[in-house]
């Protein structure tokens, strides 16, 4: 087995299993070092994504969906279910399928580009250019940290993954919870407390700030909350965690935003506040590795560091943690080492919220554009008067897209409403080539699809909508 490398990875998440199938494909000699192992007890590449995060919370929202539609939506379409029963292991067991088989995937990806994998932990050794792992001295050329991020535990009250979960815990719990408690009212949190509350949980999410969904355009915020709280979704916004207790259930002090002093009482409480750069067992001190008061590494626009041919992607670095941005960042340092010049442009990474309905959105919100002066117009369109949407009997939420007053240039394209998260790729298209409103508005768009909300909505920036 090879000791010496030209890139070494430490990390097998989306950006370090790009990075390194990128760094294989430009023929440079590529290993990569992670240390998740499944439920199985195998390597498990693909990091948190993959294993507690994007991948299994997808797999649960599809199959909660369908529990919900089948208790509450089926009837419409003449469809009848009698004797409607859940079963939740059997759930649980196709989660960790879906798991498995992206694992596998990624481990074939390794094997068809050559690349050497080490399962364990890896550290920086005496210099920058060794790497520890199992008490085994690798040397590379290059080493790209890609050690992803942690949940962020509230202070003092650790992640026991039975009574307090993490995003992990969120994942595997074994009995529906009557009365489910989450703090954080942000991408995790919403996506975990659907899943519950589909499956039956009475769900109450306390969020510190005072508005919600405070980085999505407002006009998107405000009808997510309408729809969520319709839906039954008890949302506290502005709240002030205090002491928790935790015995045979979980008990949360809080001050609410009027000031009064609550608690809230739940058989299981979810925390996601946030999470942390992953460095432990890095060694970067030992080898001066640079980071800022919160841990993160400190990257230049290049993804460098300041040692020398070290370079860093994904979570452990500057926001935002996104799988698909650690994507683009682990592809984009491969070609920079092997001498290209790849840009990521930041401005035209996607967001997207799997609740129903879902929420996406790319580029500027109104607010931001609104902050800095600029002059801009908007156009809407409901899913309602789409005729996609009334056919699949999903007609909540609207498409919004903010453009340039004078040169028409789309700012930002803001969607809540059914496959947004799919619906968003032409607005992504569009912003990389500068592309206007009405160039969106000017594409034939297949009838009847739910695309046709963002054509209505490009053409409602200079009011030339017509289906409204």
């Amino acid at each position: 087995m090879a000791n010496s490398f030209d890139v070494m990875v430490i990390g097998g998440g989306p950006g370090g299993y790009v990075a390194a199938i990128r760094a294989a494909q430009l023929g440079l000699t590529t290993a990569c070092i992670d240390e998740w192992r499944g439920a199985d007890g195998k390597p498990a590449l693909g990091g948190t994504c993959t294993n507690v995060g994007c991948i299994p919370s997808k797999a649960l929202l599809q199959s909660s969906e369908y529990y919900a539609q089948a208790g509450h939506e089926f009837a419409d379409h003449g469809v009848k279910v009698k004797g409607l029963d859940l079963d939740l292991a059997q759930m649980m067991k196709r989660k960790d399928k879906v798991v498995k088989g992206s694992n596998d995937g990624v481990l074939y990806l390794f094997k068809k580009n050559k690349i050497q994998f080490f399962h364990g932990r890896g550290g920086f050794g005496k210099s920058p250019s060794e790497v520890v792992v199992n008490g085994q001295t690798l040397q590379a050329k290059h080493v790209i940290v890609a050690t992803g991020s942690n949940p962020r535990a509230l202070p003092g009250v650790e992640f026991d993954e039975k009574l307090i979960l993490s995003n992990a815990g969120a994942l595997t719990i074994a009995d529906v919870p009557k009365r489910l408690g989450v703090i954080g009212a942000g991408v995790i949190g919403l996506e975990m407390g659907s899943v519950w509350r589909r499956l039956g949980s009475e769900v109450t999410i306390l969020e510190a700030l005072p508005a919600f969904l405070g980085a999505a355009d407002e006009t998107i915020a405000k009808e997510a909350a309408k729809i969520f709280v319709k839906q039954g979704l008890k949302i506290e916004l502005g709240v002030k965690i205090g002491a928790i207790d935790r015995k045979k259930n979980v008990k949360v002090q809080y001050t609410a935003s009027d000031g009064s002093s609550k608690a809230l009482e739940c058989d299981r409480l979810i925390v996601s506040i946030g999470r942390l750069p992953n460095t432990e067992g890095l060694n970067a001190a030992a080898v001066g590795l640079k980071v800022d008061e919160r841990g993160f590494a400190v990257v230049d626009g290049e993804w460098r560091n300041n040692l020398t041919d070290t370079l860093e992607i994904g979570g452990v670095v500057r926001r935002p943690m996104l799988a698909h941005k650690a994507e683009e960042e682990g592809a984009a340092v491969a070609e920079r080492i092997a001498g290209q010049k790849p840009h990521v442009d930041f401005n035209t990474v996607p967001w997207v919220i799997y609740t129903t309905p879902e929420i996406a959105w790319v580029g500027e919100t109104e607010q931001q554009v609104k902050a800095r002066g600029a002059e801009y117009r908007t156009g809407s369109f409901p899913f309602a008067a789409n005729a996609r949407a009334r056919a699949l009997g999903d007609t909540s939420g609207l498409v919004k897209f903010i453009a340039d007053a004078k040169t028409d240039q789309i700012l930002g394209v803001h969607i809540i409403g059914p496959f947004a998260g799919e619906l968003i790729a032409e607005a992504v298209v569009a912003m990389e080539f500068r592309g206007s409103a009405e160039d969106i508005g000017m594409i034939c768009h297949a009838h009847p699809s739910l695309s046709e909300a963002m054509k209505d909505a490009a053409l409602a920036v200079d009011k030339r909508a017509i289906n409204i």
